[in-house]
């Protein structure tokens, strides 16, 4: 089987001058080694597409695949990281992790709440700001948290998010706003303990693969699960595997939603815990990162004793099942 491996390559955009943040949803080019190393030890025939403009022009030139292994994240609009599976989908390319119309929708944090909160899955209240005005009809309860509603990896999430009274909150959704062209998500921010949960499979066959909570040291320039944070993540993160008590909680949640959602192959969903300590959905990935040393969802199946290979290896039998019901 000849599987391409379309990605945004971090190097590519440094070089026409992206700043780091700006790249920070971008694949290292460990990432690609190592999945490509990976499939090549699966027994795969791999082919490097890269990003969306090559993809372009490869079709035109008539080349095809039987799958394409696809972790681009886009670059443009809402829609970015559907772009690439939407593309794949006309030409009847099969592609691996969720379908266009659901990585559409997951990158709109405020809309995918909607969707978890109509299955009956708690979530912070919430309140979508389009510009600095609607600051002052907010009517949600100090202190409050707010974010791009549309990025990843953290991207304009920091210390400053933290909300504590109505001037910070319309200067801070004003930089937001003038920064990341796009609406602003401000929810009830909970103070309890943060998850994260690996999912691997479709529908009925979905499971959890394990899940960790996320520490922030006390040497960080802030207590935020934050982009420089994530970045620097050696220095200022600790990961711990949770007991079968919270994990048998946070993977119930997990599965109702991505099964909810409809979500396919692989992912994360992030939650938090309230003051009395409830669980609370905060958003889901199902384009997670797989940089075999950085990334959240390897080292979910590190402490679990899964190694790297057995995961590419579950996406894929994950993906090629989706294919054999689809003939």
């Amino acid at each position: 089987m000849k599987v391409g491996l379309a990605y945004d390559l971090m190097d590519d955009y440094l070089a026409e001058g992206f700043s780091m943040e700006e790249a920070a949803e971008f694949d290292r080019a460990e990432t690609i080694s190592g999945i490509e190393s990976t499939l090549n030890e699966l027994g795969y025939e791999t082919e490097r597409i890269g990003n969306i403009k090559a993809l372009v022009r490869m079709l035109s030139e008539g080349r095809r695949w039987d799958l394409v292994f696809n972790i681009c994240e886009g670059v443009y609009g809402m829609g970015r990281e559907a772009q690439v599976p939407a593309l794949l989908e006309a030409y009847g390319i099969p592609c691996t992790f969720s379908d266009p119309a659901i990585l559409a929708l997951a990158l709109n944090k405020a809309l995918t709440k909607r969707i978890v909160r109509d299955l009956g899955i708690p979530t912070p209240d919430f309140a979508v700001v389009e510009c600095e005005e609607d600051t002052d009809n907010l009517d949600l309860p100090f202190p409050l948290f707010a974010k791009p509603v549309a990025e990843g990896t953290s991207k304009g999430v920091g210390s400053a998010s933290l909300i504590e009274n109505k001037a910070d909150l319309k200067r801070v959704c004003g930089e937001l706003l003038e920064k990341f062209k796009q609406p602003v998500l401000v929810e009830e921010f909970l103070p309890g303990r943060e998850f994260t949960v690996g999912i691997i499979g479709t529908g009925k066959s979905a499971r959890v693969l394990g899940a960790i909570e996320v520490l922030i040291r006390d040497n960080s320039d802030d207590a935020i699960y934050s982009w420089e944070n994530k970045e620097y993540f050696e220095e200022r993160v600790e990961y711990r595997k949770v007991d079968d008590r919270l994990l048998a909680q946070c993977g119930k949640l997990a599965l109702k939603a991505w099964r909810g959602l409809g979500c396919r192959d692989c992912g994360r969903m992030d939650f938090r815990m309230d003051a009395d300590g409830r669980l609370s959905f905060l958003e889901v990935n199902p384009l997670a990162g797989l940089n075999p040393i950085r990334s959240d969802l390897p080292f979910i199946c590190k402490y679990y004793g899964i190694s790297y290979r057995e995961l590419i290896g579950m996406i894929m039998d994950s993906v090629l099942e989706r294919m054999k019901k689809q003939q």
